[in-house]
Order: C-alpha cells, then sequence, then structure tokens
C-alpha cells in the first residue's frame, strides 16, 4: 500500500521519471502540445507506454506553471523486439509539422518547439538521418532539433493519458487547433 502511495503521489506532484523497465527502451521527444504527442504516439507499434512531462531546461522540478527552458515532451516506453529506434523517430515526425520553428500549429511559444532527445551518438545518427530523409520528403527546411536527452521531469498526474480522461476537452481542442488538418496538409502525398 505505502509504494501505491508513493507512486501517487510521485505522479501528482511531478518529479524525475523512474527507470525503464529491463528489456525495454526510452526515448524522449517534444512534439508540441504533449497531450497530442502522448495521444499519437500511444498507437505506433511497439510502444508500450508514453508519459508527459518536461525536459531540455536547465531548472529541475518543473511544473505545468513554470517550465519555462523546458519543451513539452514525452518519455515513449517501447520494445526493440517490436519496433528500431528509427521507426519510433520516423513515427514521431510524421505526428508533427516539422518545418513550424515557432511551436506546433496553434500551440505557439519556446515550450512548444519540437525535438528528438537522443542518449548517445548511435541514436543521434539515426535522429540525424531520419530527419534529413524528412527534409528531402518534404522539400523544406525541418525546424525539429536533434538534442542530447537531458533529466525528463514527469508530468503532473492530471496531464497523463489526458486524452483519455477527457476526450470531450481534448477532441475539441486538437478539432479547434486544427491540428489533424494541419498535418495531413504538411505530409500530403510524401510518403
Amino acid at each position: 500500500m505505502r509504494s501505491i502511495l508513493v507512486l501517487f503521489l510521485f505522479l501528482a506532484l511531478g518529479g524525475a521519471a523512474p527507470a525503464p523497465t529491463p528489456g525495454l527502451k526510452t526515448s524522449v521527444f517534444a512534439g508540441g502540445c504533449f497531450w497530442s504527442a502522448e495521444h499519437d504516439m500511444e498507437g505506433v507499434r511497439g510502444v508500450v507506454d508514453v508519459v508527459v512531462g518536461y525536459s531540455g531546461g536547465a531548472r529541475g522540478n518543473p511544473n505545468y506553471e513554470d517550465h519555462e527552458g523546458h519543451l513539452e515532451a514525452i518519455r515513449v516506453t517501447w520494445d526493440p523486439a517490436r519496433t528500431t529506434y528509427a521507426d519510433l523517430v520516423a513515427a514521431f515526425f510524421r505526428n508533427i509539422d516539422p518545418t513550424d520553428p515557432n511551436g506546433q500549429i496553434c500551440d505557439i511559444g519556446p515550450s512548444y518547439r519540437t525535438a528528438v532527445f537522443v542518449s548517445d551518438d548511435a541514436e543521434r545518427r539515426i535522429a540525424e538521418q531520419v530527419k534529413a530523409d524528412v527534409t528531402r520528403k518534404l522539400q523544406r527546411p525541418v525546424a525539429t532539433r536533434v538534442l542530447a536527452r537531458s533529466t525528463f521531469w514527469m508530468g503532473e498526474g492530471y496531464h497523463q493519458d489526458y486524452a483519455a480522461k477527457n476526450p470531450g476537452h481534448y477532441n475539441r481542442y486538437r478539432v479547434g487547433c486544427g491540428r489533424d488538418a494541419r498535418i495531413r496538409a504538411v505530409w500530403a502525398g510524401r510518403g
């Protein structure tokens, strides 16, 4: 019971994310609104879990009201027996407008910019190759950055699985924002 209470408090208050499950891998992406990034990546083959939070900034313990310097981000736990890092990065790019340097669709500002956070040189090579492929396909500059992975700070509990827990509100936001239409327009006819 105590461990459940500790986990509940951890998720409710935010904090650095716990270590991944053995055999699985984690990757961190910033895709604009973390509700949408979480929603979109949950359906990707090989993805086991997605949580929202903050990454990329220097200050510890960011929260929704004060995460200056951090990007809204997601931590994706995935099974390397079911997908590859390259496929995961490619799926991430297909669910954003990688050409937008100011954020994502109607979410504008520094915390909504896109990024792939890499853990090592091998991940950097793969992410840069996928980014180059996207640039060729879109025939436009790609604004999504490839950054060194830093601490991923867990978002507040009420932000976790937001689309599933609040489908009416989330769907109104997503439709009103025009996210799906914009992403379809960016990727139309580009494989």
